[in-house]
């Protein structure tokens, strides 16, 4: 016997299942068959992924172009200058290595989430005596029971249910409780219509029954999202990917730029040794030591400032990789919308009501074609509304500010709705006592309740239910002065379409009567009679920020994509209300049949032009967020069920939500919205376009100084010259800029145009032909200014340690004026104001007073070979620094007035 295959249990009849199970639904499992079965299946829990060692996951941190060039750093320093350079460059390399240590092992926490929720008890029939066990120790075939407030264990197939209904959007994305079966049903029947299973992990809101463990530990459902969890690939971020590649592009260029240093000097017949110092020095000129950490506090600012907007990152690159995002893959419920079913509409006394609000905070207004109303003067709107108060299980309790509710959500609405017209529920159960109930079935699709009413002569019978359950018991309906009249069905079949056209959910209402001498009801006393009351419509709303979020997502030219388990209708009315698509353009919706239909190799076509997924099951979701990464999109994916966690994984980054979302989506996720609120989502867009382009500002301002310094020493080489920088002073020179001066661009502000830009083409390199030409024309303009000026001072009889001074100072200068070119990519510095950025003259101050000690310290004279320099030295380095700024403004110029 082999329980844990593939077979359909959802289709095969009780008799059938037992049988093949060898089960007694009367008795249960024996010990023996119990210990017989624990060692052929195990324990019921998830197993976690065998990861990498501690010191394994830590030494990979090294693994990268960029680290090598650093290490190689380290060791040439220390060879040239000893180790306390050295230390510095080793330092950074090993900070970086424990962030990134801590990121990844964090990030691979969510498995283990999966498995903490499976640590409950279960009630199971064993021996023919019922006990409660720890849900690791069910095993196929076991007969558990199941209650209202239980989680379900194991993934079972239902053989007896009661009223069972089970809240399944944490798996499925359903936002209603589902009504549960014991039929069987069709073997091609999808996971969320399965109604005769209950799935390990979800939750029983409502009703008892008795189920047989048909799957267990991983091959649960909740265990195959553990599986592609696990099976996810957790791409590497644009700018890892970007930074990797400009990494390798470096290290051959200074690798090739060093050889070609050290052949020319050997052609010329220098000398060996110090042609290969030269050669050595030239390498450590090329390197951006300041290139790492400029990166990770440009991040880490990130992480500051979406902190303050509500957006708690994980991984350090979401950041970045959240502002370069295309397409926004996201859950319906409980992120677009709210996961609290709200009623929008009333049907009652022949007239239309629309009621505002949304949510459980029973705060409204009822209106009649915009006109505002008091639903006290409209006697069949308040009893309309008093039927789904008093037929009615649900509890709305006020606890902490916030409006909670206990029990199925659709009645939630109903009390809301009549609270929103004042009735309250206290005093009408006072004068309206309940006697009698007939609960809820499938089979009927009503639910009737009987109520003392002493104000008339007979009982009130109130029930609720689908349209067609309750049309049939009626023969009249009440008008707007609550007097029987004709029953008008194609009336209200016409309102019903209205409704279920704009996605609401509809339930009708009726009233009937029983003598006073009786206290009991029964299904003979509601079969006919009854008289129509109404209709209400409710839905799940969309959060009204999520409609601007949308927009702004929309204006920034990255689509929104709806991938959700509700029904078809319902997801494509909520993607109309939030502006998934313009009002005149065809919305293109695909239910999960049909995307099962379609190939791997049609799938990213459709997935690209398709806007809204409905009834998809989460293999499906982690399939479609990969055919959008096959077209090339950075996929951003957001959700907060269980059966997101492997699209989020997956997804280049994962949003999960902090409040509603459930621990595992949370740790599979890059980032988490702490208020779920999608309107967060567009801030971190713009944080992140932010960053990204604060790291271009960086490596467009440092890059000029490595090939620059760099230049010096091959012309240097070339002509048979004296180095006019000597390799210590070329580190001070990387180390201080990058810190004192490059640092300042992490913190400059994000600038007013960002949000109106289309997304950055993921393939574009960081820098492109035109930062890479300015790059060249910088590199130029400070190569040529360090020799016009150490060939200035030679000339005049300046001491070789005056004249280096001066040049190193060249460099210094020339950067800082650069770094006011480079405060916006396109803009003038004066288009964002001098002092919007707060960091930036302390930096330019501690700059100068760091180059200060340089030249006039006698200690750093004695470590950096250096001398002071007078007032012409200082005004030609200002002058030729002023020079830089205006040619590189100008450059600017040009490319905005003539070349965009």
């Amino acid at each position: 016997m082999n329980t844990q295959d593939k077979k359909s249990w959802h289709a095969l009849p009780e008799a059938q299942i037992l049988a093949d199970l060898h089960v007694d639904a009367m008795h249960g499992l024996s010990s023996d068959e119990v210990k017989e079965r624990q060692v052929q299946y195990g324990a019921n829990r998830l197993t976690p992924k065998k990861g990498k060692s501690p010191l394994l996951l830590f030494l990979s941190q090294f693994h990268d172009p960029l680290i090598y060039i650093l290490l190689a750093s380290s060791v040439i320093t220390a060879a040239l200058k000893g180790w306390v350079d050295a230390s510095v460059i080793f330092g950074v390399v090993f900070l970086n290595a424990i962030i990134g240590f801590i990121q990844e092992k964090n990030a691979l926490r969510a498995i283990d989430a999966l498995s903490r929720a499976l640590s409950l008890n279960a009630e199971v029939l064993r021996d023919g005596v019922r006990l409660t066990i720890a849900a690791a120790e069910l095993v196929p075939g076991d007969i558990v029971f199941l209650q209202s407030g239980d989680k379900v264990a194991a993934d079972l197939r239902l053989i007896k249910r009661r009223d069972l209904q089970i809240d399944e959007s944490a798996l499925t994305g359903e936002s209603v409780p589902v009504e549960k079966s014991t039929s069987s049903l069709p073997a091609h029947t999808v996971l969320a219509e399965c109604s005769n299973m209950a799935y390990s992990s979800t939750l029983i809101t409502y009703g008892t029954g008795v189920g047989v463990v048909v799957k267990t530990g991983d091959d649960t459902e909740i265990g195959r999202i553990n599986q592609m969890i696990a099976a996810a690939t957790e791409l590497e971020t644009p700018l890892t990917r970007k930074i990797a590649q400009f990494s390798r592009l470096l290290m051959w260029f200074i690798l090739g730029l060093a050889g070609l240093t050290f052949a020319a000097g050997w052609l010329r017949g220098g000398n060996l040794i110090d042609t290969f110092i030269a050669s050595v020095a030239l390498a450590v000129a090329a390197i951006p030591e300041g290139l790492p950490v400029a990166v990770t506090i440009a991040l880490a600012i990130g992480v500051a400032r979406m902190a303050k907007r509500q957006v708690i990152i994980r991984k350090l690159p979401a950041v970045e990789t959240l502002g370069g995002t295309t397409i926004i893959c996201s859950d319906k419920t409980g992120t677009l919308t709210q996961n609290q079913m709200t009623v929008q509409a009333v049907y009652a006394g022949g007239v239309n009501y629309e009621v505002s609000g949304s949510g459980y905070e029973p705060s409204g207004e009822f209106h009649i074609s915009d006109t505002l109303i008091n639903p006290d003067t409209q006697g069949a709107l308040t009893e309309c509304l008093k039927a789904g108060l008093l037929c009615n299980d649900a509890r709305l309790v006020h606890e902490d500010h916030i409006w909670k509710l206990e029990g199925d959500p659709t009645e939630g609405a109903l009390l809301v709705s009549a609270y929103k017209a004042g009735l309250n529920l206290t005093e009408i159960n006072q004068t309206h006592p309940r006697l009698d109930t007939i609960p809820f079935e499938s089979a009927h699709q009503f639910m009737a309740t009987m109520h003392l009413n002493s104000a008339a002569d007979a009982h009130h019978i109130y029930l609720k239910g689908s349209v067609e359950s309750i049309l049939r018991r009626c023969d009249a309906a009440l008008d707007a002065n609550l007097q029987r009249a004709a029953l008008d069905e194609a009336a209200i079949g016409l309102q019903v379409e209205a409704m279920t056209a704009r996605g609401l959910r509809v339930l009708a209402f009726a009233r009937g009567e029983r003598p006073l001498y009786e206290s009991t009801l029964g299904h003979e006393h509601v079969a006919d009679g009854l008289s129509f009351i109404g209709l209400q419509g409710m839905m799940d709303p969309p959060r009204e920020e999520a409609i601007a979020a949308v927009a702004r997502c929309r204006t920034a030219g990255i689509q929104v994509k709806m991938i959700t388990g509700d029904h078809l209708g319902t997801a494509v009315a909520i993607a109309r209300q939030i502006g998934l698509v313009n009002e005149d353009q065809p919305l293109e919706a695909l239910e999960g049949k049909a995307l099962a239909l379609i190939s791997d190799a049609n799938l990213p076509e459709a997935s690209e032009r398709i806007t809204v997924f409905a009834r998809v099951a989460p293999e499906q979701k982690l399939r479609l967020v990969k055919a959008l990464q096959v077209r090339g999109h950075i996929v951003a994916m957001t959700g907060d069920g269980v059966n997101d966690a492997p699209a989020l994984r997956q997804a280049n980054i994962g949003v999960a939500m902090g409040i509603t979302g459930t621990e595992v989506s949370k740790e599979a996720a890059a980032m988490v919205l702490t208020d779920d609120n999608f309107a967060s989502i567009a801030a971190a867009v713009e944080e992140g376009r932010g960053v990204y382009d604060n790291l271009v500002k960086f490596i467009s301002w440092t890059i000029p100084t490595n090939i620059g310094q760099g230049l010096v020493i091959l012309i240097a080489i070339l002509l048979n010259m004296q180095l006019p920088i000597l390799p210590g002073q070329i580190l001070w020179v990387n180390m201080t800029t990058a810190l004192f001066l490059g640092m300042v661009l992490a913190f400059e502000a994000r600038e007013s145009d960002i949000m109106q830009r289309s997304p950055r083409d993921p393939q574009q390199p960081i820098l492109t032909s035109r930062l890479i030409f300015r790059s060249i024309l910088v590199s130029l303009l400070l190569a040529g200014g360090v020799f016009g000026l150490f060939e200035w001072e030679v000339l005049n009889g300046e001491s070789i340690e005056k004249a280096r001074t001066a040049a190193v100072n060249m460099i210094i200068v020339g950067q800082a004026f650069y770094l006011l070119n480079c405060r916006s990519i396109s803009q003038s510095m004066w288009s964002l104001g001098l002092f919007s950025n707060p960091w930036f003259l302390p930096g330019v101050l501690t700059m100068l007073l760091a180059q200060a000690a340089f030249i006039y310290l006698p200690l750093m004279n004695w470590l950096f070979h250096s001398a002071p320099i007078g007032l012409d030295e200082w005004l030609l380095t200002l002058a030729a620094g002023l020079l830089i700024y205006f040619i590189v403004g100008m450059e600017k110029y040009i490319v905005r007035r003539f070349l965009s």
